[in-house]
């Protein structure tokens, strides 16, 4: 290999290690920024959220009507910050989330950021459990979290 390839050859390399660099610190910092705790929104502690039509051992027909309720704060739908209020999530069949961080959006979290209070769920025949989480304009949990008890309904 002449003087020319050779320096070719070593100016690549060291174009590819910083470019992996980069990657690697751009990685690193999306994994902390993903796993980061997110601002929490205050909640008056005599919040609550409760389901206004099902109780804990219910047994339902499907499609499920849904409707949710809250006393103590208000309903605003997802985006808009005004003091006290937040919009609904029913978590299916999975644990509450966990503090400070955004409520995933999957068939086990729906959300409801358009501030609606009522809903039907298309839950497979069989026992489920249920419960409501408000969130706030981020889609984050209050402190102190308003939560629902689980309750556990069957569907035919």
């Amino acid at each position: 290999m002449d003087v020319v390839a050779r320096r070719k050859s070593c100016a690549s390399r060291k174009s590819n290690m910083k470019f992996s660099s980069f990657v690697a610190v751009g990685l690193a910092l999306a994994i902390n920024l993903a796993s980061a705790q997110m601002p929490e929104t205050t909640a008056p502690p005599s919040a609550k959220v409760y389901f206004l039509n099902l109780k804990d051992g219910d047994t339902v027909k499907r499609p499920v009507k849904v409707v949710m309720g809250l006393s103590g704060m208000g309903i605003a739908p997802a985006g808009i910050e005004f003091p006290e209020t937040g919009h609904h999530h029913v978590i299916i069949d999975a644990p509450t989330p966990p503090a400070g961080q955004v409520i995933a959006a999957d068939d086990n979290h729906v959300h409801f950021g358009k501030g609606q209070t009522e809903a039907t769920l298309d839950l497979a025949p069989g026992r489920h459990t249920l419960q409501l989480v408000l969130g706030d304009r981020n889609h984050v949990p209050h402190k102190p979290a308003v939560v629902s008890g689980v309750i556990t309904i069957t569907v035919y």
